[in-house]
């Protein structure tokens, strides 16, 4: 099944960063930043931070408040660790899709999230996939 890209980015609103760095030299935040200036809200997921380009960080997916909306899940994490938040994203309800991002496989994950009905992405960076077809 291929992925309509422009729909997705459509339909998103929220995106949830496993991973997210407040160190400006990390492609987390760099991405992060993109996805905020693009018109997304982004909600970091990193149990060291307290606070992400202007955005309250949370331990873990599970803590974020059920009153947020998250609707797509992007992960910067090592490939071993991403079945647990595979399966963290497939258990938070509305989430539609779960994103791993470039250099980051795992195929566990995958199938754990397809098995959630997910749209499963992995080794793809959401920045660069976003330049190319949200319009």
């Amino acid at each position: 099944m291929s992925i309509d890209y422009a729909k997705l980015f459509k339909e998103t609103k929220t995106i949830a960063i496993i991973g997210a760095s407040s160190d400006p030299s990390r492609p987390s935040y760099s991405i992060m930043a993109y996805l905020q200036r693009a018109g997304y809200r982004t909600i970091p997921v990193n149990p060291n931070e307290t606070e992400i380009l202007g955005e309250k960080a949370y331990p873990s997916l599970a803590a974020i408040p059920l009153d947020i909306d998250i609707d797509l899940v992007n992960v910067f994490r090592r490939p071993a660790h991403t079945p647990e938040f595979a399966r963290a994203a497939t258990n938070r309800p509305g989430v539609k899709t779960f994103w791993m991002q470039s250099g980051i496989t795992n195929d566990e994950a995958i199938k754990i999230a397809k098995t959630g009905n997910l749209i499963a992405i992995q080794d793809e960076c959401i920045a660069v996939k976003h330049r190319l077809t949200a319009h």
